[in-house]
């Protein structure tokens, strides 16, 4: 009978089936093999299909277990959402806001928020990070912080509630004295030309884009670690590269930088990319995160 279905069952499922074998279950459960093993079979029998092919040398999801997989999961996120939710109503203020915020994203509006939380509740500490690409995900992922922004829509879990917040203009420039920029006013470059010239590219601190680049359009890359180094080193002419408008409004503006002249990275050299404040499903806001996240919502409108 379905009715008779526990979480229990269902959190041994799922962590069998992420681990790839009754051993590293039980392992990962602290449980003896053989209590895995019945829950699993207790599990088949209820649901009247068999979730595992056990006829090689390791069990193997049936294509029955990789559909109930996903149902499982989700129910499990749903109950942990639930309980979160359950124990933030008797929850007093945090004593620390931890927050980790993309680069791409405009410091000075969060430290506005922050301010807004602070006048509401002085007496709470702040624990801020700045970090690229999968960094802020990683934070969330890992506990090491309460509440993150990432922008762009690469970078997502179905253990991580997003809220949307708004669009950062990214934008493609160079230095005006580059040879680039000495083009910029001569006709639109082609990839090819790109790739001629050295692009400087922001490293990701976490394992999220392994073997992949986002954006990268010349086998000739400078990279480096930080937004502040980026800009630097594109200013100084090294090369090109994509920063948000806000952080290059002010060197476009006194001709320090110039658009990139190409069509191959946005109209007008500038994409729009979507910010989100981000926090996990089965930990909940205490007072201060909601007054945070509420007051950078209305800064963002």
């Amino acid at each position: 009978m379905l009715d008779a279905l526990t979480l229990d069952q269902m959190r041994t499922f799922v962590t069998v089936g992420e681990s790839g074998s009754f051993r590293g279950g039980a392992a990962r459960l602290s449980r003896v093999q053989s209590a895995v093993s019945h829950a699993i079979a207790n599990l088949e029998a209820q649901l009247g299909v068999a979730l595992f092919d056990r006829s090689g040398h390791r069990p193997v999801l049936t294509p029955e277990g990789q559909a109930l997989l996903a149902n499982a999961r989700d129910i499990l996120l749903r109950v942990d959402a639930m309980r979160a939710r359950a124990r933030g109503l008797g929850e007093g203020i945090e004593l620390e806001l931890s927050l980790i915020v993309d680069t791409l994203f405009p410091v000075e509006a969060i430290g506005a928020a922050l301010t807004d939380m602070r006048s509401t509740y002085p007496n709470v500490s702040i624990r801020l990070a700045v970090a690229p690409l999968g960094g802020p995900l990683d934070g969330l992922v890992e506990r090491r912080f309460t509440l993150g922004i990432t922008v762009g829509e690469d970078f997502r879990d179905p253990a991580i509630a997003r809220r949307a917040l708004t669009t950062v203009g990214i934008v493609a420039v160079v230095a005006a004295h580059h040879p680039l920029g000495r083009r910029a006013g001569g006709g639109a470059l082609e990839n090819a030309e790109l790739a001629d010239h050295l692009q400087i590219v922001l490293s990701d601190p976490s394992q999220r884009t392994t073997g992949r680049d986002f954006g990268v359009l010349s086998p000739q890359t400078c990279r480096v670690n930080s937004q502040d180094t980026k800009h630097a080193m594109i200013r100084s002419g090294l090369g090109w590269g994509r920063l948000p408008f806000w952080q290059v409004e002010r060197d476009l503006d006194e001709g320090r930088l110039v658009r990139m002249p190409t069509a191959a990275l946005g109209r007008n050299s500038q994409v729009g990319a979507e910010a989100y404040l981000i926090h996990r499903i089965d930990e909940p806001l205490g007072p201060a995160a909601r007054v945070f996240g509420e007051a950078l919502a209305r800064l963002c409108r």
